[in-house]
């Protein structure tokens, strides 16, 4: 990733309500929301919902499909993940005293566990 994308994604997410969308639609999963349920989850007005999804969406950050009379609106994980990885690629000179806590933070991380997201398994 370009340090330029990196920095738009990031101011991005420099705002308390466009991140409160984004953490909202990584939660739901690549199924994504319809803008109306997002915005009854987040309690903002639909045109505030909209700005934010304008400006997460200009950062490569969500992604929007029709269906139907719906919009549906998902995170784009491999934008996420570049994001991510452009953060820790020269973390800390491969430093295990510092990368270790990170590396296990990422693993103990819900997504990450193998048993995530099913019930009981």
């Amino acid at each position: 990733m370009e340090i330029n994308r990196a920095v738009d994604a990031l101011s991005a997410l420099a705002h308390e309500g466009r991140l409160t969308v984004f953490r909202e639609l990584v939660q739901a999963g690549p199924e994504g929301l319809a803008a109306g349920i997002l915005a009854r989850r987040v309690g903002v007005a639909p045109n505030t919902l909209s700005n934010s999804l304008t400006v997460l969406s200009h950062a490569g950050l969500v992604a929007a499909r029709s269906d139907g009379r719906s919009i549906i609106y998902s995170a784009r994980y491999e934008r996420m993940s570049e994001l991510l990885q452009f953060l820790l690629q020269d973390c800390c000179n491969g430093s295990p005293r510092i990368c270790g806590p990170l590396t296990s933070l990422l693993a103990r991380s819900a997504c990450c566990e193998p048993n995530a997201g099913k019930p009981n398994a």
